[in-house]
């Protein structure tokens, strides 16, 4: 995941999301810090890493409470985990360390619903599949495979860079993996569900626990990567009782 450069206008809804923040003028910035915060970008795909210049987001840095002087912060699901003014290098590590750990501490799952004992076999899936907010519970939630769903609309031009990267992407992960598509204008109910601001957005659930929500036009090595990942990630049943659904980013790994 590349960097975001945020405003105030679309800062917000990025606040819900595991992320770390630099809020910069770009001055001051330490030396190693810069090559920490690179190549922390390039090694941890799955988090959101937020730039934000408090001179063209004065209203956004005043409610975060900094000024001019660098600052590092790690964001979990709307709540501040530590905060480094001026950085070193050696704070990337750290701060990521804590986003891991807080991330494994609070997986969320979605409600569970009875499952008939007779199951029908469903054909696999070579091509990315359409699902509605009727269809979503059928198609996604009850998959016996992982899933990958796609929120786009016809307007989005990067929705339209990442569709043939996940039409081929469907084909090669067939029988491992299902890929489905939600149109948010068609949807509404789905896009108010998940929280969904900031369109292309890649959600993958698997045993029906959300392990990845991530907006942006992802490239396809980094997709193919979540999806080797998605498909070795052990996820324990979720508790038969589950009754509320909630939301999380719990970072697949091997």
């Amino acid at each position: 995941m590349t960097e975001l450069i945020l405003t105030d206008a679309d800062f917000q809804q990025h606040l819900p999301t595991t992320t770390l923040i630099l809020v910069t003028t770009g001055e001051g910035l330490r030396g190693d810090f810069v090559t920490a915060w690179k190549k922390a970008i390039t090694e941890h795909p799955t988090l959101t890493f937020i730039k934000l210049n408090p001179k063209q987001a004065p209203h956004t840095a005043k409610a975060l409470g900094v000024g001019d002087k660098p600052v590092l912060i790690a964001w979990h699901q709307g709540a501040e985990l530590v905060r480094r003014q001026r950085p070193w290098g050696t704070d990337v590590p750290l701060a990521i360390e804590l986003l891991q750990k807080a991330i494994a501490s609070n997986p969320i799952v979605l409600p569970v619903q009875p499952i008939p004992e007779e199951k029908v076999t469903k054909p696999m899936h070579n091509k990315p599949v359409n699902v509605t907010d009727q269809t979503f519970q059928q198609e996604v939630i009850e998959s016996e495979l992982p899933v990958l769903v796609d929120f786009w609309a016809a307007w989005c031009g990067p929705c339209r860079q990442v569709a043939p990267v996940l039409d081929k992407l469907a084909a090669e992960y067939a029988g491992k993996v299902v890929i489905a598509k939600v149109d948010v204008d068609q949807n509404p109910g789905l896009s108010q569900a998940f929280q969904v601001m900031s369109i292309p957005n890649l959600m993958m659930i698997k045993n029906r626990t959300i392990v990845f929500n991530q907006p942006g036009a992802l490239p396809e090595p980094v997709i193919r990567d979540l999806l080797e990942q998605l498909v070795s990630l052990e996820v324990p049943d979720p508790a038969p009782n589950a009754d509320e659904e909630e939301i999380s980013h719990q970072e697949p790994s091997n």
